[in-house]
């Protein structure tokens, strides 16, 4: 029980009710050993097999954004229509797999120094996340008659 009590208190910290499901997703998100990436359809379906009873989308929804904005967790947009979320929120690149869906994560360390070579007047630059578009060879390769 210590561990809910501190996902209470963070759930009351960002002006959250800590709700019995607000509670699980925080176990969920954050009681691991790894940071993982999902989406909101992927943390609503593990909240579920975990409870053993329906949560509501916009529960999931709106708690995952009040986390993002206070920086609990990151959103990391594929496209405008997919966006995943990771509970590792340093600054780090990714691998996006394209056959399988899958968010995967790249040290900085395997990236070598980018160089932004304008910027915008009166801006500066925060930070830089590359995200690389891999898929299978085969996919790629346009078959002629």
């Amino acid at each position: 029980m210590p561990k809910n009590c501190n996902f209470i208190g963070k759930l009351r910290e960002v002006g959250l009710r800590p709700t019995k499901q607000r509670v699980k997703m925080c176990e969920v998100l954050f009681n691991r050993e790894k940071t993982f990436h999902f989406t909101i359809n992927d943390l609503v379906k593990m909240i579920s097999e975990q409870m053993n009873q329906k949560i509501s989308l916009a529960t999931v929804y709106n708690t995952v954004h009040v986390f993002e904005k206070k920086g609990y967790v990151k959103e990391i947009s594929i496209d405008s229509h997919k966006s995943y979320f990771d509970t590792n929120t340093s600054a780090h690149h990714h691998f996006f797999d394209e056959d399988t869906h899958q968010l995967i994560d790249i040290d900085k360390k395997d990236i070598d120094k980018i160089n932004i070579k304008k910027n915008i007047p009166g801006k500066k630059i925060n930070s830089i996340e590359v995200l690389v578009r891999v898929a299978s060879d085969n996919q790629n390769q346009k078959k002629f008659n």
